[in-house]
């Protein structure tokens, strides 16, 4: 892939923040900082910006730190004004003599950063991957709730008086949350056994009520992915959750240049670590490990239900290959088969899985 100073003439970097945006105009053929400017982050700001791009002359890239947080309003801004940019997702910042820090300074990193790096990410698309991304998100949160008040309800049931204990304890969580929605205070009670029996009330009325959310976000994302990607569910391990992150971190045709990049996106790829004579490779930790998660789901399942796939670890393992090992090889070779459904490259049809 060419470098970013070899395709045009000026680098726009970008800090963004909550209600400021700080961007700084730097020449590509020598790094020199040409301009500098703090805007409101508003659409009179972005305006702002763009007047100040065409000040200078020469072909330009927009390099924006957070363009689907802070950064996201200024995207789609550039988006809807034909602006070629590029996101840092986490620039590796200089060593700060004396700890130099500014928003000004924090700019012209940006853009010094794109222009030293060969792997450029374009920014996530709008549109249906941000609608299946914002109900992913609360969905997310739905579900770490229900499950930090399932461990208090069972907690309380451990400590309760031995009146609510008897009558709760042994129970599944469904069982459990339903009886506890259902408990009466009743004026006999003690205080202790009364405030007992209201929190746990409280506590299986609001895991109901999140049960209830979570539902609805599930609907939801099933009908947005059965509109835009309908062919990802037919795919053997993959469901609506799964096909969903899979989809947000693909976002648009492009944005991968290649399966293996895919990979690597998802910690899904081994990263070498040879020394001399000795050739090895170690974990992948890094990546978007949402969608490491789902990879490694659609393997389970697979592994479990699907007989290509179950025939092939057989034959890894009668050639000594350990479990885990077998895995990785999966979770590589399910992320070069969603990659080349998603980029509609080979048949539509279902095939049988073939790892490497």
């Amino acid at each position: 892939m060419a470098m970013l100073a070899d395709t045009v003439e000026l680098v726009i970097g970008v800090d963004t923040h909550k209600h400021t945006h700080t961007a700084a105009v730097v020449a590509a053929a020598t790094g020199a900082v040409l301009e500098q400017v703090t805007v409101s982050a508003t659409p009179a700001g972005y305006q702002q910006l763009l007047k100040l791009a065409g000040r200078h002359q020469g072909q330009r890239m927009w390099a924006i730190e957070g363009t689907g947080g802070y950064g996201a309003g200024l995207t789609r801004f550039l988006a809807a004004h034909a602006e070629q940019v590029v996101e840092l997702d986490r620039p590796k910042r200089a060593a700060r003599r004396h700890g130099a820090k500014s928003d000004p300074l924090d700019a012209t990193r940006a853009a010094r950063e794109a222009l030293g790096r060969d792997q450029l990410a374009q920014p996530r698309a709008a549109g249906q991957r941000a609608a299946l991304q914002v109900r992913l998100t609360a969905r997310r949160s739905a579900v770490q709730a229900t499950t930090d008040a399932q461990r208090q309800l069972h907690a309380l049931v451990v400590a309760a008086p031995d009146v609510l204990r008897g009558r709760l304890r042994g129970l599944t969580t469904p069982r459990l949350v339903s009886a506890c929605g259902r408990l009466r205070l009743r004026a006999d009670l003690d205080s202790e056994t009364a405030a007992t029996a209201a929190s746990l009330r409280a506590l299986a009325r609001r895991i109901q009520l999140l049960d209830a959310e979570i539902a609805d976000h599930t609907r939801a994302i099933t009908i947005l992915v059965r509109a835009w990607r309908p062919e990802l569910l037919a795919r053997c391990g993959v469901g609506p959750i799964v096909a969903a992150i899979v989809l947000c971190a693909w976002s648009h045709p492009g944005r991968c240049p290649s399966d293996a990049a895919f990979a690597m996106l998802g910690g899904a790829a081994p990263i070498p670590a040879s020394s001399g004579q000795t050739v090895r490779v170690r974990l992948n930790r890094s990546g978007d490990r949402q969608l490491n998660q789902a990879l490694h789901l659609v393997v389970l399942t697979r592994l479990r239900y699907d007989p290509a796939t179950r025939a092939y670890a057989q034959r890894r393992r009668a050639e000594g290959k350990t479990n885990r090992g077998i895995r990785r090889c999966l979770k590589r070779a399910v992320a070069r088969q969603l990659f080349k459904l998603l980029e509609r490259y080979g048949h539509m049809a279902v095939e049988v899985l073939t790892p490497v």
